[in-house]
């Protein structure tokens, strides 16, 4: 039986309360300088310490034990907080403590050979579902787990789109323990018959915001009916607006809360400013700020694909490298590119809001938004993509007459209003100019660019389809004592 660490108890307690400030500071006291106390088994600590990671986050520091504990978890984080390898790592360990011995089916038990778990004839069942929104995002997931599980006999697994399904379908004919996935593929193999997900232990969803603004909502509810009630569930979001709340209540189990920064708070790390400028004046702005501050590797955000591609047109024109990003582009293409930027020379990177929280890539010193998102927590993805990992980093925003409706949406977001940036004058908007009012539409406000309502899923958890409490189907009839197995392999009363 797993012992719980002096963290692993405090923590319960906290959550149990449901207030884990008190005992933060506690914690912080005594273990919050490493991985040690987290009660993570030997081979994942041989992995962590081989990738060189010591100082653990506050979101890996909350969340890692109570999914080990076997609790569903609602994790509000900001990105670039290390949230993959907090669900990442107690999911490692929980197919870890369980991991299946895979024989070939006309194979015969060989006398004498070392076992970690039962049998199973044919191909390893996916027992981990991570979906994720883009092909970015997943295949750095995929990475992660890679990294964090290279001493374990587990498979991991990616499938998205852009590229040939077939070596995606080898994958899956081969079996795979843990698969990572953007909605549309999976839903592709699924109706292929190629993806079965009806043994899925462990379901992570991971940004569920970003989600819901791709319109991937419909997609999400046919994959989450066609896993068991009977699962640990994870989802994590950047943002909580009341649809990811409702979403929480339909698919998560009486699921702990972690929250390690004020929802839809920017980075403070950010230095954050804003020109104010004419649309006309904005790509000699562009050309000006990045031949005149200390870029070193920067992402410039526009709204479309086509601007994207016009902006670099423009740029390589001035003399300043630069590629584009975006769904329009092959995922050859896309990796091309993403490979050149995180080089030591990297080019400036033009990116639509699908790259938005894809990229993760250290050292970025400037994100600059061409133009001003339609939805205001684009804003703190965006700016999200520099002063990672304890890093400071510098985001400024041009902003036209008729996106003003949008800055405006975007301080009362972050509660804080926005520096303005008063070098390259001769090229923006004097004071009177900035109070003069715009002409034509506003660019501001949620039209074209916010979420539309849904409505429920109809694989809901609520009394209609009670929760199992152990695989073999057996129903609970109501909301009694949920019995969940740690990353021991033990049941544990909830």
């Amino acid at each position: 039986m797993l012992v719980p660490t002096v963290f692993e108890r405090l923590m319960l307690i906290a959550s149990e309360t449901g207030n884990a400030g008190p005992f933060l500071g506690l914690i912080e006291r005594i273990v919050l300088t490493n991985f040690d106390g987290l009660g993570l088994i030997q081979p994942l600590m041989r992995a962590l310490t081989a990738a060189n990671y010591d100082v653990a986050t506050p979101i890996q520091l909350q969340a890692i034990p109570l999914l080990l504990t076997g609790y569903d978890l609602m994790g509000c984080a900001q990105t670039g907080t290390g949230k993959t390898a907090a669900f990442a790592l107690p999911t490692l360990q929980r197919l870890a403590a369980t991991a299946t011995v895979t024989v070939p089916a006309e194979a015969g038990r060989e006398e004498g050979r070392p076992s970690a778990g039962p049998d199973r004839r044919g191909p390893r069942p996916i027992r981990c579902l991570v979906l994720a929104p883009t092909r970015e995002l997943a295949a750095q997931i995929e990475k992660s787990f890679t990294t964090y599980g290279k001493y374990l006999n587990l498979r991991i697994a990616v499938v998205h789109g852009g590229v040939s399904q077939m070596p995606q379908t080898r994958a899956l004919q081969r079996g795979v323990d843990i698969l990572v996935a953007t909605p549309g593929r999976l839903l592709d193999l699924m109706n292929q018959r190629i993806a079965d997900i009806s043994n899925v232990e462990v379901l992570v969803i991971d940004e569920a915001d970003q989600m819901f603004d791709m319109g991937f909502l419909r997609d999400l509810k046919k994959i989450v009916a066609k896993v068991p009630l009977d699962r640990q569930t994870l989802m994590f979001s950047a943002t909580m607006p009341d649809e990811i709340k409702q979403l929480a209540k339909q698919w998560l189990f009486e699921p702990k809360h972690v929250e390690v920064a004020r929802v839809s708070s920017a980075a403070t790390a950010v230095s954050q400013s804003v020109f104010h400028v004419s649309a006309q004046n904005k790509p000699k702005l562009l050309v000006s700020y990045i031949k005149s501050a200390a870029v070193t590797r920067s992402i410039v955000f526009t709204r479309t694909k086509h601007g994207a591609d016009q902006l670099v047109k423009i740029l390589v024109s001035s003399g300043i490298d630069a590629v584009a990003i975006h769904g329009n582009k092959s995922q050859n293409a896309r990796t091309r590119n993403l490979d050149a930027f995180k080089s030591e020379r990297p080019p400036i990177l033009v990116a639509t809001d699908i790259a938005a929280r894809g990229i993760d890539v250290h050292g970025v010193s400037h994100v600059i938004n061409y133009q001003m998102p339609e939805v205001p927590e684009i804003y703190v993805h965006r700016i999200g993509r520099t002063a990672r990992a304890g890093a400071t980093g510098t985001a400024v925003s041009f902003c036209a007459p008729d996106e003003r409706g949008s800055l405006q949406d975007v301080e009362r977001l972050i509660n804080n209003t926005i520096e303005v940036n008063e070098s390259l004058n001769e090229l923006t908007l004097s004071a009177t100019q900035q109070s003069q009012r715009p002409t034509g539409g506003g660019g501001g406000g949620r039209t074209g660019g916010g979420r539309s309502s849904s409505g429920r899923s109809g694989n809901s958890r609520g009394t209609s389809r009670p929760r199992s409490t152990a695989r073999s189907g057996q129903s609970s009839g109501g909301r009694g004592p949920r019995q969940r197995k740690s990353s021991s392999g033990n049941l544990v009363m909830n």
